[in-house]
């Protein structure tokens, strides 16, 4: 089992910044991807930002430039440092977890609500 912790949303401003953290604890391995996804109300869960284990990040077109996902592996902990934040951006923030060779993730944090006032 894997669990998944998520701190540090809010309310900013338009053009503001936020850091999300999402700590795991239990059967996690540094090798395995991690992601970032958010659900907006009335849309679906979309994938934010994902992170593998070597390091190497993908992002939705819509946040490219302004998001930026990393991760210590000796705190087991990812994180998404959000500029420029839009009100287009406000949603729940959920982290995941992937197993290996998963396509989604395998184990989600309870959410963090991020709200973008214009």
């Amino acid at each position: 089992q894997v669990q998944l912790v998520e701190f540090g949303g809010g309310l900013v401003q338009a053009g503001g910044s936020l850091r999300l953290s999402c700590v795991a604890s239990g059967s996690i391995f540094s090798i395995n991807a991690m992601g970032w996804y958010r659900q907006a109300p009335g849309k679906q869960r979309e994938l934010v930002a994902r992170i593998t284990g070597r390091g190497n990040t993908n992002y939705v077109d819509s946040v490219k430039g302004r998001f930026t996902i990393s991760r210590d592996n000796a705190k087991n902990t990812v994180y998404l440092q959000m500029n420029s934040l839009k009100p287009e951006d406000t949603a729940v923030y959920y982290c995941g977890y992937y197993r290996t060779f998963s396509t989604e993730p395998d184990y989600w944090g309870q959410g963090t609500q991020v709200t973008v006032s214009s």
